[in-house]
């Protein structure tokens, strides 16, 4: 395990806590997992989502197999929503781990990019966005995502 001693977890706070402010955010949830507009993105890339387990997991070593389908079912509705919502021309998906991984929260999530052809993903780095273009994007993906069923 990676965590500092005494670590408090930003995505455990967001599922239990649901304070204002991160509820602005989440797009979905379900008994398993939630979806949220990530506050950091690439300036190219706005509105990136992070498909997260409900459960407190630290990385893909610990994560139970079972949850991977709702991962996945997670993120694919985060994609379409991208694309009827943002226009994106493709999807990339992305997930660290341990800090030689690139990994910088202690608990497993996913990340939904939206890109577009010569975004340049790779050469900006990802800074905080402004929280009312979050909330818009956020606003934006919820009218979009699809039906459990799609």
């Amino acid at each position: 395990m990676h965590a500092p001693p005494g670590y408090r977890c930003p995505f455990c706070r967001n599922a239990n806590e649901g304070t204002a402010d991160h509820t602005l955010e989440i797009v979905h949830r379900d008994d398993d997992v939630f979806a949220k507009v990530n506050p950091r993105w690439r300036p190219s890339n706005p509105g990136a989502v992070l498909v997260v387990p409900v459960a407190h997991h630290e990385s893909i070593y610990d994560l139970p197999p079972e949850l991977g389908t709702a991962i996945q079912r997670a993120a694919r509705a985060a994609a379409l929503a991208m694309k009827a919502a943002y226009g994106c021309d493709g999807i990339s998906t992305r997930q660290h781990n341990e800090p030689a991984g690139d990994q910088d929260v202690w608990h497993y999530h996913l990340h939904v990019i939206p890109r577009w052809h010569g975004d340049a993903l790779d050469t900006a780095d990802a800074r905080l966005a402004d929280p009312e273009e979050v909330r818009r994007r956020a606003a934006m993906l919820r009218e979009t995502w699809p039906d459990a069923d799609a």
